[in-house]
């Protein structure tokens, strides 16, 4: 069976990218679902973004857009936007594009392949027979076509979530899980578990439950969805 194996928010998490793919040894035919927040907070947003344009080259990555690229892109044509993109993480972003210390990079100065990857290549949503991978969530009562950017890209996991009417699984990220541990309700799979904040960056493969994880220190560890402990499975 073909492995759907999705990433949470990397925020520039590159060290821990780069462990977590080696250790899941990423495969030809797998596919690769990227759930958005790529860029901002973590120290290498640059070397993530050439890692999935070298990844999308070979056909088998559906990358998803984060609220941080929403807030990036934004940020190109109004002042209020950069304003507030500058209080999530826009200065890691921009220092990891100069060529040394005492530079200083201008969002409209990163590599046109880049912007144009985070505003055009970006998709809201992914959505199997089986699953429906997204940023953030999805209002139950709403088709999944027809679900508006608040939904998509800011709305939050809660462990009363209760399911979209569709009966598929949803898996997203967005929602940090401070313990390190995916959450899961049993109608939602949230797999944000701190790259940037000293956790983790996880990958779940939707249809084995497996998961591996690796940190910015280069740790790894891996598990299934039944060995997540009770006490963090709800959020």
């Amino acid at each position: 069976m073909i492995r759907q194996l999705a990433i949470g928010d990397i925020h520039g998490c590159f060290d821990a990218l780069e462990t977590l793919v080696a250790f899941v040894g990423l495969q030809s035919d797998d596919v690769l679902i990227t759930l958005g927040d790529y860029v901002d907070r973590g120290p290498k947003t640059r070397q993530v973004i050439e890692w999935l344009l070298d990844w999308d080259a070979s056909g088998k990555l559906i990358p998803l857009r984060g609220n941080h690229e929403v807030m990036m892109i934004s940020a190109l044509t109004s002042r209020e936007a950069r304003y507030r993109w500058t209080q999530y993480g826009a200065i890691p972003t921009l220092d990891s594009y100069a060529t040394s210390e005492d530079e200083v990079i201008g969002l409209d100065e990163l590599p046109e392949s880049h912007l144009q990857f985070l505003s055009e290549r970006l998709l809201p949503y992914h959505e199997t027979n089986t699953h429906v991978f997204v940023h953030a969530t999805l209002d139950p009562s709403v088709p999944v076509s027809n679900q508006k950017d608040l939904s998509l890209y800011w709305d939050r996991y809660s462990p009363n979530y209760p399911g979209h009417y569709c009966g598929k699984t949803i898996i997203c990220g967005h929602t940090c899980q401070d313990s390190g541990w995916p959450a899961t309700n049993g109608h939602a799979i949230c797999i944000d578990t701190g790259a940037c904040k000293n956790g983790w960056l996880t990958c779940l493969d939707a249809n084995s439950g497996t998961i591996w994880q690796a940190n910015e220190s280069r740790q790894t560890r891996q598990f299934t969805l039944d060995e997540i402990p009770k006490a963090t499975a709800s959020g």
